[in-house]
């Protein structure tokens, strides 16, 4: 029987794992037990040496419809200091699950709403169905984005953020691939089959070097190349070109073998 009772987890290769939000009959939308779900499950793969890429998927026809109504319902009734707790163990989910060392792949179909474009913002990759759809919603319910904003301005810019926040606008997934909201769609019935190239070919990156990359394209914004940013960089590459990671990839292509991070 699975620990889980918002989730349904997998290891369809011994190096991969699916988490799927698994509330298919409220379009998975969260409430406080699949916040604390998700972050359990993240901490938990993220320990595993054994897991190399981690994809995020939603039961049924839809990603996530964001938060569960009845979840802010009780929020709306709650004290500030109630709310504030609730708000920050939010934050820290989307937290564990950007700062993640390993790869993360959002798998998304139907609608994604609120904290649903939240959960694939906070993913490294995003691959979507082409007839799906996205809102930010929250200004419809009177509330706002706060705890999405920093992921959904990282994704789309500050400009675009604003817009989609402040209409609550639905857009469909041409535009939400032209913002850089998701970065490939593909017809619904070849979904998957998307997702298992990608999952590919992140295995057949480096782990060693997806985690330098994670960790330092998480420290450089946009704007003026600084010395203090060119010094990062250069220290960064000087320190794991002498990995045995880096000699044994150097070895394997000059040897024209797979490399043995490369599972057959």
């Amino acid at each position: 029987m699975s620990v889980w009772q918002t989730l349904a987890v997998s290891r369809p290769l011994p190096a991969v794992a699916w988490v799927v939000m698994s509330r298919p009959a409220v379009f998975n939308a969260f409430d406080e037990l699949m916040i604390t779900e998700l972050d359990a499950v993240f901490a938990m793969l993220e320990a595993d040496a054994q897991i190399r890429v981690i994809v995020l998927a939603g039961e049924g026809r839809h990603f996530s419809a964001g938060a569960d109504l009845q979840w802010m319902q009780r929020a709306s009734a709650a004290t500030v200091e109630w709310n504030l707790e609730d708000a920050r163990r939010f934050a820290a989910m989307l937290a564990r699950i950007e700062a993640c060392s390993k790869p993360t792949v959002a798998r998304v179909q139907g609608a994604a709403l609120g904290g649903g474009v939240g959960l694939l913002c906070a993913c490294d990759i995003a691959i979507a169905a082409e007839n799906s759809s996205f809102a930010v919603s929250e200004a419809k319910f009177g509330i706002l984005p706060a705890v999405i904003g920093p992921y959904l301005g990282n994704a789309v810019g500050r400009r675009q953020a604003r817009r989609l926040a402040l209409t609550a606008t639905h857009i469909d997934a041409a535009e939400a691939l032209a913002i850089g909201l998701v970065q490939q769609l593909v017809p619904a019935d070849q979904l998957d089959g998307a997702v298992e190239r990608v999952v590919t070919e992140l295995l057949a990156g480096g782990p060693n070097a997806q985690r330098e990359i994670k960790q330092l394209f998480g420290q450089l914004g946009t704007g003026p190349i600084t010395p203090e940013v060119r010094e990062l960089t250069a220290r960064t590459i000087a320190r794991v070109r002498g990995t045995d990671e880096a000699r044994e990839g150097f070895s394997a292509f000059l040897g024209k073998r797979s490399a043995n991070w490369i599972s057959s």
